[in-house]
């Protein structure tokens, strides 16, 4: 008698993680396709969460400039408000710009009318402060639903996430966050694929967040694979 309680247990425990996966795994594509990396492993894409944030990402955007490369920033809606100026000068840098909701929820948990405002929201901000549409947008901690992906899509805008995790919110220093991004890119070539590098230019916590070691882990970075890796954008993977 034992046995089909056990056998509905799993199977409840196997449905959950499941649904876990599907939702949160960064690479997974059960809910839906978004983009993650090519098949070059030598393609890398520098992509930036939680800005626009002083002085930091005006720091980046010195630094890229240097070795000639252009990355990805996916902003937080109302910290483009407070600060138009920076994602301007990102804009007219010629990087990417992209939707980070406007408020940082976690989509997975939102209502459906939530997640068509956050994203919405943020696509106003940034089109008011640049000028110009939106095309990708990222979830807060990669969350997502199959109607938040179906949102996403209604509003023009392609879902990335990433297959290589930085760690960088937490407060663990430039030589740790180069060795995460560093196992990150072995991994990733050992599976012939790019490797779309998750790094922050702000927190969610407010404009003003201290991500001086992500600076100094993206010089180190660049001064490493500059003759080796083509850096690339994630829309070069569509």
């Amino acid at each position: 008698m034992l046995t089909p309680i056990l056998s509905a247990a799993g199977l409840a425990a196997a449905a959950t993680g499941g649904y876990a996966y599907a939702a949160m795994w960064p690479a997974s594509q059960i809910f839906g396709r978004t983009v993650v990396a090519g098949t070059n492993p030598n393609e890398f894409a520098l992509t930036y969460d939680d800005g626009p944030n002083d002085p930091e990402t005006g720091l980046l955007l010195e630094l890229l400039a240097e070795h000639t490369v252009h990355a990805t920033f996916f902003v937080i809606g109302s910290f483009v408000q407070q600060r138009p100026e920076i994602v301007r000068a990102i804009a007219a840098a010629g990087h990417t710009i992209g939707n980070h909701t406007m408020t940082h929820p976690k989509l997975l948990y939102c209502s459906p009318q939530r997640v068509h405002d956050e994203l919405a929201g943020c696509n106003a901000a940034i089109e008011d402060a640049i000028g110009a549409p939106v095309r990708l947008m990222r979830c807060p901690h990669g969350m997502r639903r199959p109607d938040v992906l179906r949102t996403a899509c209604s509003l023009g805008l392609t879902p990335v996430q990433w297959n290589i995790t930085a760690h960088d919110w937490n407060p663990i220093g430039t030589q740790e966050i180069v060795a995460n991004v560093e196992r990150g890119i072995a991994r990733n070539r050992g599976r012939g694929r790019g490797s779309n590098i998750l790094l922050h230019d702000g927190g969610q916590a407010g404009v003003g967040q201290n991500r001086r070691a992500t600076v100094e882990a993206t010089r180190l970075l660049l001064q490493k694979h500059a003759g080796t890796a083509r850096f690339v954008m994630p829309q070069d993977w569509i």
